[in-house]
């Protein structure tokens, strides 16, 4: 069992789609009315009918209040860590600190190569992660002058800034050993998707990321654990998982933050469906919150 005792969150997950931008858009003002925590968009510069990730995340959160924006999850090969983190300042800025930053190693390297990126292998391309994590870091500090002398990125005396308006979290989309155990050392969430990590091997993942959150004598339970889960919510029970009523979501994602130490729930489904968004924000997330609350008998941590 793996509790980490930290307040369970809920999100959607947004498809950056030329054709779904009318319902991109009322499904950010519905997470922004129905009390979801955050937004993750989808990065996949390379997609030819997606739109660029970073200029709707800005503009979903120029048209919301309250909820969070995050890229799920950023692609780092194509997108320079350091000008990455002035976007990000600028948009946590200008929304309030509604802004968090989730990076992804890479992934369909073909298709990142025809767009000019790096091609990288498995351990070029884990390097290049945690080596993001330390310049992005340091474009924040506020200090006079950064640098950074990595295999992959460099800072050579850069002013930085500017300094965000709250702490940025760094979430990582990453499932390798080596990559957890970086994660645990350094960063701030883990952002797993439930189509490649089922349940089953979450508590191994989590051991890698708390080992190395004691590498660095860190709390483990600082870190966020995001899940990004797809399916539907339906009227007839299903046998298959994130698949049935809102009463079996509800049960399931209450024992992913008990026992399988996950505490927020991203909910993706086709076409970004807006009924299924809003009755996953409306009938699971309060549910699970207050399941969540009264089988801990603790107030949860923030």
């Amino acid at each position: 069992m793996t509790d980490y005792g930290r307040a369970v969150q809920f999100g959607a997950f947004v498809t950056p789609s030329v054709e779904l931008l009318a319902n991109t858009f009322e499904l950010a003002a519905l997470a922004d009315e129905t009390g979801l925590d955050l937004i993750g968009v989808q990065d996949h510069p390379y997609q030819a009918k997606f739109l660029d990730c970073w200029s709707l995340m800005g503009t979903l959160l120029a048209r919301t209040e309250r909820v969070r924006v995050f890229p799920d999850v950023a692609c780092l090969p194509l997108r320079p860590p350091a000008t990455m983190a002035k976007a990000a300042a600028s948009l946590d800025l200008m929304s309030g600190g509604r802004f968090e930053l989730a990076l992804g190693a890479g992934a369909f390297w073909e298709a990142i190569g025809a767009m000019g990126g790096d091609v990288r292998t498995p351990g070029q391309a884990a390097k290049a992660l945690e080596e993001a994590v330390e310049v992005i870091r340091l474009m924040w500090s506020g200090e006079r002058a950064v640098y950074s002398e990595g295999e992959h990125y460099r800072l050579a005396g850069v002013h930085p800034g500017p300094v965000p308006a709250h702490r940025i979290g760094i979430w990582l989309g990453v499932g390798g050993p080596r990559l957890l155990r970086a994660l645990g050392r350094s960063a701030d969430g883990w952002v797993p998707s439930s189509s490649y990590f089922p349940p089953e091997v979450l508590p191994g993942m989590h051991a890698r990321i708390d080992a190395g959150a004691a590498d660095a004598g860190r709390d483990p339970s600082s870190i966020v654990r995001a899940y990004n889960v797809f399916g539907q919510v339906s009227d007839t029970p299903s046998d298959k998982l994130f698949h049935g009523t809102a009463e079996q979501w509800v049960s399931q994602l209450t024992e992913l933050a008990l026992d399988a130490g996950m505490d927020t729930f991203v909910f993706g489904t086709d076409g970004d469906d807006l009924a299924q968004v809003r009755t996953f924000a409306t009938d699971v997330a309060p549910a699970v919150r207050a399941e969540v609350d009264e089988r801990r008998g603790t107030g949860a941590q923030a």
